[in-house]
């Protein structure tokens, strides 16, 4: 059966160079002060992902990297923004609570209808768009009544989702949107990493969802970032580039191994702009 035809969109990101990029604190499983973190590595490989969404047809915005910040490279934990509002991030560990302001003043600098958190929440890495709806993780770093905050600031329906595997701390690690388009949501996701109420949810939302595998996963390959059809992914999760190609999507394999060692793939470098 040939694979489905899939569209691209052109999307508007957010990206922050790792200039101060290090792992000087461990707030996640995959960190390890110990380990040596090779910066330039890491800004090579950060320059080769936003090239790709440039080559792509997408528009990157970067905002300045603050010394003493060095997980602002993440960019997706910085905000959620969805139908031009921006719902600020409001961190768990003290280590990275300055990112939300940093984040926030960027938009409002930019005439965005900003929203200061009152609860804790870690912006896209637990608050995914999917068609009209967000999907919300929850578990280890964004609170629950976060998801009420959203759901009242977007007007959307918001689906919790419980964490329970503590390497996936955050709900992009262990589902990728691969279509947002109302008509045909898609996902991709890891069931171990979500509780079984949680699997019961996405069984019945995406019936037709890609499912990735051990090794999928542990390469952080639902880390990936789709704009629809072209789908970067980290180069390791091939099974799940074999999925993707096989239903129509076109797997983009991006080496960030380098930003690996402080937990965060492509998806973790890049807030979508939703307008």
């Amino acid at each position: 059966m040939p694979a489905v035809q899939r569209q691209a969109t052109a999307r508007h990101y957010l990206m922050c160079e790792p200039v101060h990029y290090t792992v000087s604190y461990e707030i996640n499983p995959w960190m390890d002060k110990t380990r040596y973190t090779d910066v330039e590595l890491a800004l090579r490989q950060w320059r080769t992902l936003r090239d790709t969404y440039l080559e792509l047809g997408h528009t990157v915005d970067t905002i300045d990297p603050l010394p003493g910040l060095p997980d602002m490279v993440y960019a997706a934990n910085g905000a959620t923004v969805v139908d031009g509002v921006v719902y600020s991030a409001a961190f768990r560990h003290p280590e990275r609570q300055p990112e939300g302001p940093a984040y926030e003043k960027w938009f409002a600098d930019r005439g965005f209808v900003t929203h200061t958190a009152e609860r804790t929440n870690e912006g896209e890495g637990d608050l995914l768009t999917v068609g009209d709806v967000v999907l919300a993780g929850t578990g280890f770093r964004t609170e629950r009544a976060a998801h009420a905050e959203a759901q009242e600031l977007f007007g959307r329906p918001v689906v919790s989702l419980h964490l329970v595997d503590p390497r996936y701390y955050h709900l992009d690690t262990a589902l990728a949107v691969l279509s947002s388009d109302a008509g045909d949501p898609q996902i991709a996701y890891y069931p171990p990493a979500f509780s079984p109420g949680s699997r019961a949810v996405l069984r019945t939302m995406f019936p037709d969802a890609v499912i990735a595998t051990d090794t999928d996963a542990a390469a952080l390959g639902l880390n990936a970032v789709s704009d629809g059809k072209n789908v970067v992914v980290a180069p390791g999760a091939t099974d799940l580039a074999a999925q993707l190609r096989e239903r129509g999507w076109e797997p983009i394999p991006v080496d960030t191994s380098e930003l690996l060692k402080g937990g965060g793939g492509a998806k973790c470098c890049t807030l979508e702009i939703r307008r």
